[in-house]
């Protein structure tokens, strides 16, 4: 650090925006510190080093307004629930348009688990937020391969993925003809 003249910095550990921001805004001087993550094989961000001065200026801004700054997020975090919401209703009615003869309250549940935010599901994919009938063809398949079907059973004991899906190909196609086309 003292070679490269920043021995005078302060590390700033990464998690508060805010204080990040304004730190970085108050030191003439700054550096981001990287680790190298073997998982990810990828560098991931630390935190930053700042001027003291900085830093310390920085937090008292941050402490003036920390009150409208947590109301901000409040309401931030209340517009993105109701967002998901509705989006979920919007891919509830759209399961309801490409299978219509699905029992009541189902489509709701698929949209639910297929929807759910930080899983990768493809409810959460580019298509599926525009509603695309492919993603929600998925969505309900997944559902009725787990829900109608004893898919989780043959994975338990030991069978591979396509193997078990395989197996149960015929009776998701009957489950989801019934879906689309009604009839008994």
């Amino acid at each position: 650090m003292t070679c490269a003249d920043l021995d005078h910095l302060v590390f700033l550990p990464s998690g508060d925006t805010s204080l990040t921001r304004r730190s970085r805004k108050h030191s003439r001087l700054s550096a981001v510190v990287l680790k190298w993550s073997r998982a990810r094989k990828r560098y991931e961000r630390q935190g930053l080093l700042v001027e003291n001065d900085a830093l310390q200026r920085a937090e008292r801004e941050c402490k003036t307004d920390a009150p409208q700054r947590e109301i901000r997020q409040a309401q931030a975090a209340l517009r993105r629930a109701e967002l998901d919401e509705e989006y979920i209703e919007c891919f509830a009615a759209r399961i309801r348009e490409v299978y219509p003869h699905c029992p009541s309250g189902r489509d709701t549940l698929i949209a639910e688990h297929a929807c759910r935010k930080y899983t990768g599901r493809v409810g959460r994919s580019a298509a599926a937020k525009e509603l695309d009938e492919q993603a929600v063809r998925f969505a309900v398949t997944a559902h009725v391969r787990h829900t109608e079907t004893n898919y989780d059973e043959l994975l338990a004991t030991m069978f591979e993925r396509s193997a078990a899906r395989t197996m149960v190909h015929n009776a998701v196609a009957e489950v989801l003809k019934l879906w689309e086309l009604g009839g008994s």
